[in-house]
């Protein structure tokens, strides 16, 4: 697999809003089309986030997760990954509970409390689709993101149980320390998937340097116990992506961490960004790795052993 990339499709998330983008899907079948033709376009692992249909907020509600899942798993292999971050008015109990419902094959994990803030995104804006959002997105000013040890801690133990494995997201250097001391203590089990997550307001910045550094500290912590991918936010997002190919890296693409496919324009579709990354691997001599090469790879239970039905 030495030539092989995993690619990461992250639908919808939990930060931006409707009036950002109308590509961002939102309804459940707007979240089953664009998860199922980025699987087509070259998606290995899907990221998962909810929506409230009539509103486009974000929900951790298992029962409108229930509206798309089992669509994507009946028309794709590829791997589900749910999310555990959800977003940042809800209680850990909300973001934990699609994951105890349908025991995907992985989930998010964040490995660290922090400031993470998009209060900027919506100073353009003249005119609002939904009333929430333009609050939302002002408050985010005074978030912090928690992420205890104990959160954390609470998070492997009961997903343990499931077999369900994580895509540890380190939004800073410290957050790779964070994993190196639940590694050390035989929680973290090898291999350990990193995303690391750049450019985010309150994490570590988008910077080639750093892009270096985090793979280079990833090596002296965990040694060949992990697997290597990086996003990367807004504008950034293919210049550093396509930097951590280069340094035998995997990559996470998706309306969640960009809504743009070049300088001042607008994606489409997150298809459109999925095939704009095979593109680019292709001119490095790189090419997509199967959903089956991925589940080898990092180790999962597969997806007969998923609590999902296909629709």
């Amino acid at each position: 697999m030495n030539n092989k990339v995993i690619i990461t499709c992250a639908v919808t998330g939990g930060i931006h809003t409707p009036t950002l983008s109308d590509a961002l899907p939102y309804t459940p079948a707007d979240i089953a089309r664009q998860a199922i033709d980025a699987a087509h376009a070259g998606a290995a692992i899907l990221h998962l986030h909810a929506r409230d249909p009539k509103t486009g907020a974000p929900t951790g509600n298992p029962a409108v997760f229930q509206q798309f899942l089992p669509v994507i798993h009946g028309a794709t292999d590829a791997v589900i990954n749910l999310t555990t971050g959800g977003s940042p008015d809800m209680s850990p109990d909300e973001r934990l509970a699609a994951a105890l419902t349908f025991s995907p094959e992985m989930c998010s994990l964040n490995m660290g409390s922090m400031n993470f803030s998009f209060h900027g995104m919506g100073s353009k804006v003249k005119a609002w689709k939904f009333p929430w959002e333009k609050a939302y997105i002002a408050d985010s000013e005074k978030f912090i993101f928690r992420n205890t040890f104990a959160d954390i801690a609470r998070n492997y133990g009961l997903l343990a149980e499931h077999g369900t494995r994580f895509e540890h997201e380190c939004y800073d250097i410290g957050h790779l320390y964070n994993l190196a001391h639940f590694a050390d203590k035989g929680i973290a089990k090898p291999p350990l998937f990193i995303q690391s997550v750049f450019g985010i307001l309150g994490g570590i910045g988008a910077d080639p340097d750093n892009v270096v550094f985090m793979r280079r500290t990833a090596d002296r912590l965990f040694g060949k116990d992990y697997v290597w991918s990086a996003l990367a936010a807004g504008k950034h997002q293919m210049a550093i992506i396509a930097q951590a190919a280069m340094l035998g890296g995997h990559v996470r693409v998706g309306l969640e961490d960009s809504l743009y496919i070049d300088r001042g324009r607008l994606a489409s579709s997150n298809a459109e960004q999925v095939a704009k990354i095979v593109r680019i691997l292709a001119e490095l001599g790189l090419e997509p790795a199967s959903p089956d090469e991925a589940r080898q790879l990092l180790a999962l239970k597969g997806r007969d052993r998923v609590k999902l039905q296909a629709a």
